[in-house]
């Protein structure tokens, strides 16, 4: 029999929030049009951590409500990849060839247009045309495309880590950090069979970090480089 793999799940629709099974992956779903990307501070600083964040929004009458790390970056905080942050391109796609996760191909982007949320192929995002992207960015390698999990990834693959990713569903960004070492194997068919994803992307391994007050979270051990954010007007 297959082992199913359970998941803490938190609802913003409802701020609902319950446990299942062994609490092996914490979902968290997000309303599209409620989603920021954030890089730098008013002042042009990578902000870093997500308590840093958290801090900034604070001094501008604003709660951080959810938070987590955006993809992968450079020592210096920039990202490797594209980065569109309220429609602007602060960072070119990225389609070379080169060592590391990221450029494990197909690598993807997540963005969001007009039309809602999406996952795609780098290749393909680079090959269509794209009017009104809000926010983009770029990470790798591709945890599913079209319902197919990557073919590098191995079942008995012993490269396990705290790993964090990202798909979209109808109107919301579904948010996954797994809660104990896994294998890309184990962290796309999470995805696939629990919660029926046909793409995702992996954000990043190791320094996967999660902000949830509601949850009880505060990860803030690593300097990261873009971030996803949640916020309301307000401060708590």
């Amino acid at each position: 029999m297959k082992r199913r793999l359970f998941a803490l799940a938190l609802a913003f629709a409802g701020f609902a929030a319950k446990a299942q099974g062994n609490g092996l992956f914490t979902v968290v779903r997000v309303d599209v049009a409620r989603l920021e990307l954030f890089w730098q501070d008013d002042k042009g600083q990578p902000l870093r951590r997500l308590d840093r964040l958290a801090a900034w929004q604070k001094a501008q009458g604003k709660t951080l409500t959810f938070g987590m790390n955006a993809g992968m970056y450079h020592a210096d905080a920039a990202p490797v990849g594209l980065l569109v942050i309220d429609g602007r391109e602060l960072s070119p796609l990225n389609l070379a060839d080169g060592q590391g996760n990221f450029f494990l191909k197909p690598n993807g982007v997540f963005f969001i247009d007009a039309t809602g949320a999406h996952v795609a192929d780098a290749a393909d995002y680079a090959a269509a045309a794209h009017d009104g992207v809000r926010l983009a960015t770029q990470s790798g390698p591709l945890l599913l495309k079209h319902g197919q999990i990557h073919p590098a990834f191995r079942p008995s693959s012993a490269s396990r880590y705290i790993r964090n990713g990202v798909c979209a569903q109808g109107g919301q960004v579904v948010f996954v950090i797994s809660e104990r070492p896994v294998t890309f194997h184990e962290f796309a068919s999470f995805f696939l069979d629990e919660l029926h994803c046909q793409d995702a992307l992996y954000l990043d391994g190791a320094v996967s970090s999660l902000w949830s007050p509601r949850l009880g979270r505060n990860d803030h051990l690593h300097e990261l480089g873009p971030l996803f954010g949640v916020t309301e007007s307000g401060q708590r």
